[in-house]
C-alpha cells in the first residue's frame, strides 16, 4: 500500500515462486543440498530408510570423487616427473654430442657409447648437423651449385608461367612437357606435405623453402626429376637444416643405391630389394610371413609407400624422425628392418586379418605408435640369415637376378 501511495499505481502481487520461497526454510546451492538436507517444510519429510539411503550414496560418490582427484593429480605428477627426467636426459645428450662427439666426429661416431647414444634418439637441437655429417656428401655439392640449380628453376618456372619455350635445353632427351609436368607435380605436392602442421603449405613459413629444394633438384638431375614421395624427405630435412645444406642432404640421401633404384622406378633393382626383405621377413617372423602368402599379400603394398617417404608419411613426425636417426647411421637396411619391427609389433592383430583389412592397416598405421615399443621390437629383429648379413643376401640375389636375365642354362632346371 506504501509504495502504491509513492507511485500511484498498484503495485504487481508477488508471483507463486515468490510465494513458495518465502516459505522454504533454505536455498538449495547443490544437489548435495538437496541429498542431506531435510525436505522443506512444505513437503513430506523423507522416510529414515531412504534419508540413511541418501546419505550413504552421497559418501559414496564423495569417496569415488576423491579416488579419481587423487589418481588424477598422481598421474599429472608422474607425467610431470616423467618429463623432467627427459628434458635433463636431453640436456645431457646435447652436451655429450657437442662437447664430445661432433668435435671429435672421426674416431668417435662408430663407438659403442655414441652407438647406444644414437639409438636412443638424437636430441632435435644437434640433429641437423649429425644427419649432415652421417650422409655425408660424396656428390660434392656445394651451397653455389644449389644457387645455380635454384636460379635455373628459377628460370623455367618464370618460362613455363609465362608460356615462353625458350628454356636452356641442356637436359636433352627430355620434352619441355615432361619438365613441365614435373614442375607442375611439385607445386600440388607441397600442399599435400604434413597438411597437419600448416607450414609448407601456400602461405606457410616452408612453402618456398620446400618448393625452391625440390625445384632445384629436378634441374640437378633432370634424368631423375620430381617423384612424388620426394617432398616428404626434403620437407624432414628442411624442419632440421637451413636450405641450402638440406638441399646437399637431400641429393646424397637420393643418390644411395636404394632411393636412387625406387624413384627411378627401376622394377628389377626393386623386386630384388622386396626378395631380400622376404628372406628376412621368413626369418623373423614364419607365421606371419606364411600368412602373408596365403592371402598373396606381396611387399610392394606395403613397402613402397614407406620406402619412397622414409617412413616420414606413415609414421608420426617425431617418431619417423628416430627412425631418419637410425636410418642415417646404419643405411637402406634400417629401412626394411623398420618394416620387420612393424609387422613384429602387431603380428598378433594382423595373423587375424584378411588380405584387405591387412593392406588397409599397413597403409594407415595407429597414429599413436609408441615409439619405445616399435624400437624394442626392431631391436628385437635380426638382420642375419643363414649367417649370411643384408648386404650379402642383396648381392646374391642381384647375382642370380642377373643370371635370369641372362637365360643361363643351369637356372632354367
Amino acid at each position: 500500500m506504501e509504495y502504491e501511495d509513492k507511485a500511484g499505481r498498484p503495485s504487481r502481487p508477488p508471483s507463486p515462486k515468490q510465494n513458495v520461497r518465502k516459505h522454504l526454510d533454505f536455498e538449495p546451492l547443490s544437489t548435495t543440498a538437496l541429498i542431506l538436507e531435510d525436505r522443506p517444510a512444505n513437503l513430506p519429510a523423507k522416510p529414515a530408510e531412504e534419508a540413511q539411503k541418501h546419505r550413504q550414496q552421497y559418501e559414496e560418490m564423495v569417496v569415488q570423487a576423491k579416488k579419481r582427484e587423487l589418481k588424477e593429480a598422481q598421474r599429472r605428477k608422474k607425467q610431470l616427473e616423467e618429463r623432467c627426467r627427459l628434458e635433463e636426459s636431453i640436456g645431457n645428450a646435447v652436451l655429450t654430442w657437442n662437447n664430445e662427439i661432433l668435435p671429435n666426429w672421426e674416431t668417435m661416431w662408430c663407438s659403442r657409447k655414441v652407438r647406444d647414444l644414437w639409438w636412443q634418439g638424437i636430441p632435435p637441437s644437434v640433429r641437423g648437423k649429425v644427419w649432415s655429417l652421417a650422409i655425408g656428401n660424396e656428390l660434392n655439392i656445394t651451397h653455389e651449385l644449389f644457387d645455380i640449380c635454384l636460379a635455373r628453376a628459377k628460370e623455367r618456372w618464370r618460362c613455363f608461367s609465362t608460356g615462353g619455350s625458350d628454356v636452356e635445353n641442356e637436359d636433352a632427351g627430355f620434352s619441355a612437357a615432361d619438365r613441365e609436368a614435373s614442375l607442375e607435380l611439385i607445386k600440388l605436392d607441397i600442399s599435400r606435405t604434413f597438411p597437419n602442421l600448416c607450414i609448407f603449405q601456400q602461405g606457410g613459413p616452408y612453402h618456398d623453402m620446400l618448393h625452391s629444394i625440390l625445384g632445384a633438384y629436378t634441374c640437378y638431375r633432370p634424368d631423375v626429376g620430381y617423384v612424388q614421395g620426394m617432398s616428404f624427405i626434403a620437407a624432414v630435412l628442411i624442419l632440421n637444416l637451413d636450405t641450402a645444406d638440406a638441399f646437399i642432404a637431400f641429393s646424397n640421401l637420393l643418390n644411395k643405391p636404394c632411393q636412387m633404384a625406387f624413384f627411378r622406378v627401376d622394377h628389377g633393382l626393386m623386386l630384388t630389394y622386396f626378395a631380400a626383405f622376404e628372406v628376412f621377413f621368413e626369418e623373423n617372423l614364419p607365421k606371419l610371413f606364411a600368412h602373408f602368402k596365403k592371402n598373396n599379400l606381396t611387399p610392394d603394398i606395403y613397402l613402397i609407400d614407406w620406402i619412397f617417404t622414409l617412413y616420414s608419411k606413415s609414421l608420426p613426425l617425431d617418431l619417423a624422425c628416430r627412425v631418419w636417426d637410425v636410418f642415417c647411421r646404419d643405411g637402406e637396411q634400417f629401412l626394411f628392418r623398420t618394416a620387420l619391427g612393424l609387422l613384429k609389433l602387431f603380428e598378433d592383430i594382423l595373423t587375424h586379418m584378411d588380405f584387405i583389412h591387412i593392406a588397409q592397416f599397413l597403409t594407415r598405421l595407429p597414429e599413436d605408435l609408441p615409439a619405445e615399443e616399435l624400437f624394442a621390437s626392431i631391436a628385437a629383429v635380426q638382420m642375419q640369415s643363414r649367417n649370411k648379413k643384408w648386404a650379402q643376401v642383396l648381392t646374391a640375389l642381384q647375382k642370380d637376378s642377373r643370371e635370369m636375365e641372362k637365360g643361363s642354362p643351369s637356372l632354367r632346371h
